[in-house]
């Protein structure tokens, strides 16, 4: 397990070197469908991941976010997003990350983070705890909903906008307010490291949470899908959260979705 966290950490590395030093630069920008973009960062970035990767496990399973990787019939398999927040990169907004996790028959049981703007390294193995820069970090202890500061975010694609405004507006009323910074494991490790009591997303594909959620779980945290009920990494939506305010948050969205459905039938 260490030499995987180990390879990846300095992959992510060297991948975040480059997107360093291509970051404000002209990009020629590319659409995957309407809003969604990708720039040459991307792929230039997740070819070096994939590279390096199959150099040094050639047996395992490859997913990248632009479509690079390896198909395999092992059990372990590493999910790759070589630039979460590529609207922000593309736009001179410094909030992005290189992030790579690790799962084992389905399970995460590695993963990294790292922010090269603010040199920010996070990594977790499962039952070993999570960090950043080497440090362990902590879920928040707040344990009230009202003294909470919580995430989302908006995918450009999605379809539920309505929905997530309505209970963004929730949880604006009742918390210490809503970030929507335009990367969801930025946004995760946050919850990891005791910065937000909570985020969720309402899709979000496995290269976008598969390290994130291990650091939160790592962290002490709890991860869900909007219901309280197990978090499937295949699945589109995502809730995670110190532990302490979980319940009161999914009564939030209860409510909205309640309300949604007494309106559709009125």
């Amino acid at each position: 397990m260490e030499s995987y966290l180990n390879t990846a950490v300095d992959i992510s590395r060297e991948a975040g070197a480059l997107l360093a030093q291509l970051f404000k630069r002209p990009q020629e920008i590319f659409y995957k469908r309407p809003s969604d973009l990708v720039t040459d960062a991307d792929r230039r970035s997740e070819a070096l991941i994939v590279e390096r990767l199959k150099s040094y496990f050639p047996k395992h399973a490859i997913v990248g976010e632009e479509g690079g990787g390896a198909k395999t019939d092992s059990d372990y398999c590493w999910y790759v997003d070589p630039l979460d927040g590529t609207t922000n990169f593309a736009h001179g907004f410094p909030v992005f990350c290189v992030t790579l996790g690790l799962s084992y028959r389905g399970e995460v049981i590695a993963g990294v983070g790292y922010d090269p703007m603010r040199e920010e390294l996070y990594t977790a193995e499962r039952g070993a705890g999570a960090y950043l820069n080497n440090k362990r970090i902590h879920a928040s202890t707040i344990s009230k909903l009202s003294e909470s500061l919580v995430a989302t975010g908006f995918p450009p694609f999605a379809s539920d906008h309505e929905i997530n405004i309505e209970y963004y507006l929730r949880f604006t009323q009742r918390t210490h307010g809503i970030r929507r910074a335009g990367s969801a494991a930025l946004d995760l490790c946050s919850v990891a490291a005791g910065r937000f009591e909570g985020f969720w997303e309402l899709k979000l594909n496995p290269w976008d949470k598969a390290a994130g959620t291990l650091m939160v779980t790592e962290a002490g945290g709890r991860v869900s899908d909007l219901k309280g009920g197990p978090f499937d990494l295949l699945a589109n939506e995502v809730f995670a959260s110190n532990g302490l305010v979980h319940e009161a948050m999914c009564e939030v969205f209860a409510e909205v979705k309640l309300g949604a459905r007494s309106e559709a039938r009125s």
